[in-house]
């Protein structure tokens, strides 16, 4: 499997095999460096994907389940972005990347931020908005930015004139 060297897989038979679904751990992320599995998740819309299932059926994991209709180059895809996300990963627990205010602990990055004047973040633009370069030409933009989770889901509110 492609993934197995940067991440440890869960549920896998005798031989090594996995169902139609493979589930990652991300639980060491949180003690090594404080990432969590929210910020994988947030981190994947920066490379144009929707995060998979989070923390189930495990929690701290991605359940990854494609579909029949995902062919082999875009899943080539999917695995590359989260082995570029585990590298970042690596970078913040070898110190190359500050702890709170990280690529993955921002995500997910927006349109109105890549046109601001103001750029305060400790890495660039480019490894923000287009971490692997595939985006470049159909490049999903997220409305909005990282919301305090179940604080936001809890304490919705409507903005509608």
């Amino acid at each position: 499997m492609k993934l197995s060297p940067y991440y440890p897989i869960l549920y896998k038979g005798k031989n090594g095999w996995i169902a139609h679904e493979c589930i990652i751990d991300c639980r060491a992320f949180k003690k090594s460096c404080g990432i969590t599995v929210n910020d994988i998740a947030k981190r994947l819309i920066d490379y144009g994907y929707h995060a998979p299932t989070v923390s189930f059926p495990v929690h701290e994991t991605l359940m990854i389940e494609p579909t029949e209709s995902e062919n082999k180059p875009e899943l080539d895809k999917f695995c590359a972005a989260l082995i570029s996300i585990r590298q970042e990963i690596v970078d913040i627990e070898n110190g190359l990347a500050d702890q709170q205010n990280n690529l993955l602990v921002n995500a997910p990055h927006t349109q109105a931020s890549l046109i601001a004047d103001d750029w305060t973040l400790p890495y660039s633009k480019q490894q923000a908005f287009f971490p692997n370069n595939s985006q470049k030409e159909n490049k999903y933009w997220p409305p909005v930015g990282r919301i305090d989770e179940a604080y936001g889901d809890r304490h919705l509110k409507c903005t509608c004139v």
